[in-house]
């Protein structure tokens, strides 16, 4: 039996390979439903130059390893038209884990040395920078110094960060310093107040506003801000600074901040600027209790505390008790007042926004569908370059020879020869695939007995072939089991 010739196919051309797909004759299709392999003859010998088709394809050998002729020998003469031809896409190779590790390496890097070195400055920098007049801080704007120069002196220093803590350390013996009062919501103000009127001990106000006064020092008040830094501790002739510490201080850095006016008996004003004091000593209602009001405390900070009398005052005011309390307060200690007025973070989103939310919702959508794969009926297409149906065979049989798809290979090899043979002996197509059926028709056909050790039988419905020669064999024995029907 000669196979039918393809179009484009140079006569004596044998299209089929060793190891043919069976999976049609042309690769624009994507069935090999009803198309027969084209199987080898004895009757028709290859033409010139072309391999032999009794014989398994030889796979393309390796880069590297040269054409796979011995030295000396002739190379056999290529067709035309079978010469080499340009890879112009990339190979699987482009893809491999070690190429892509090769292209991302340099980022990669490159990411692990910045994260590394913020990961270290922050490390680095978290020792020393706590926030302002934090006696943990290095920093111009901590007070490390004057707490060092405190525990020289005896006084043990600890810093809480909400009032609960504050207002539990307070008592006769402690000075509790606040550091930013306006920071307070009116919880925390409740607290601190309480414990500035039963404690008995010292309480420092670091620049307490109009916001915090009438609740932690109802006595006083603001009166705007100082216009100089550096103060005395008293006008000439004034006799209203009475504490011990400012005479012993002398001239200090009290006046870059607020100034305060009271009319408590028994209150101490002292560095006045422009007729009021800067620091104000409040008398508390417990016996031997005072509060402090600082208009600043920049006369505290590691950067000023050896300027003029700054060292003295701060360890005269902050040392007065043996324990010192250095209260910070955080974000979490603006507790909003309850009332009617509170509004959450919806209320302040305007009612329109949701329609337009709504209405982007939907384009989005729409946009989706508009742009998303239609899952149609297959199409055929044209391949963009003309490709011959041999090569394209004997391409395929290449790579199943290389997965050693044997099994793959006798499937459709066998599928294919019983779909021919079914046509020629009037079996239906959807039982051609049944051995019941087609084994009786094509024994009939060759007027042999029909049984389980028939060689029909072995081969249309039989095992896998062991390797590629008997997959050779396997092909040959079929296209002589065809030949022999259609001639009976």
């Amino acid at each position: 039996m000669t196979p039918d010739p393809t179009p484009g196919t140079p006569p004596g051309e044998n299209p089929r390979p060793a190891t043919p797909p069976g999976e049609g004759s042309h690769p624009a299709t994507s069935s090999g439903k009803g198309t027969r392999p084209a199987t080898p003859t004895p009757a028709t010998p290859p033409g010139p130059g072309m391999p032999d088709p009794a014989r398994p394809s030889t796979p393309a050998p390796a880069p590297g390893t040269g054409t796979g002729t011995a030295p000396g020998t002739p190379a056999s003469p290529t067709p035309p038209g079978q010469g080499k031809r340009k890879r112009t896409g990339s190979t699987s190779a482009d893809a491999s884990p070690a190429r892509l590790w090769a292209r991302a390496r340099g980022i990669l890097l490159a990411l692990g040395i910045v994260l590394v070195a913020a990961v270290a400055l922050a490390g680095l920098q978290t020792g020393d920078r706590h926030g302002l007049l934090d006696p943990r801080s290095a920093d111009p704007d901590g007070t490390r110094a004057l707490a060092q120069l405190l525990k020289e002196h005896g006084v043990t220093s600890r810093v809480v960060t909400n009032a609960d803590e504050a207002a539990a350390a307070t008592g006769p013996a402690t000075t509790l310093l606040v550091s930013d009062p306006d920071l307070l919501g009116e919880p925390q103000r409740r607290a601190v107040r309480s414990a500035i009127e039963l404690s008995g001990g010292r309480t420092v106000l670091v620049a307490p506003g109009s916001d915090s006064l009438p609740d932690l020092a109802p006595a006083a008040r603001t009166q705007g801000f100082a216009h100089q830094r550096d103060l005395d501790p008293r006008a000439p002739g004034s006799t209203d600074c009475t504490l011990p510490a400012a005479a012993t201080a002398g001239r200090a850095g009290t006046g870059d901040g607020l100034r305060y006016t009271t009319a408590l008996p028994g209150s101490a004003a002292c560095y006045p600027s422009g007729g009021h004091p800067t620091v104000l000593v409040l008398p508390s209602t417990t016996k031997g209790g005072d509060t402090v009001l600082l208009g600043s405390a920049s006369f505290l900070r590691n950067d000023r505390l050896a300027d003029q009398g700054n060292a003295s005052l701060g360890l005269q005011l902050l040392g007065s008790r043996p324990d010192l309390v250095w209260y910070l307060p955080t974000l979490a200690d603006m507790a909003s007042d309850t009332g009617s007025d509170e509004q959450g973070l919806l209320d302040l989103v305007p009612a329109g926004w949701a329609w337009a939310l709504l209405q982007l919702f939907v384009a989005a959508v729409l946009a989706a569908l508009w742009r998303a794969r239609r899952l149609g009926p297959l199409v055929t297409e044209d391949l963009p370059v003309a490709i011959r149906a041999s090569e394209a065979t004997e391409g395929r049989a290449r790579l199943y020879r290389k997965a050693a798809a044997r099994d793959r290979a006798a499937t459709v090899l066998r599928a294919a020869t019983r779909e021919r043979l079914a046509a020629l002996v009037g079996v239906p197509a959807p039982q051609a695939h049944d051995p019941v059926t087609l084994v009786p028709a094509v024994t009939a056909r060759l007027h042999t007995g029909a049984g389980p050790n028939d060689p029909a039988t072995t081969l249309l419905f039989g095992p896998t072939p062991a390797d590629d020669a008997a997959l050779v064999a396997l092909a040959d024995h079929l296209d002589a089991l065809e030949r022999e029907v259609r001639t009976s």
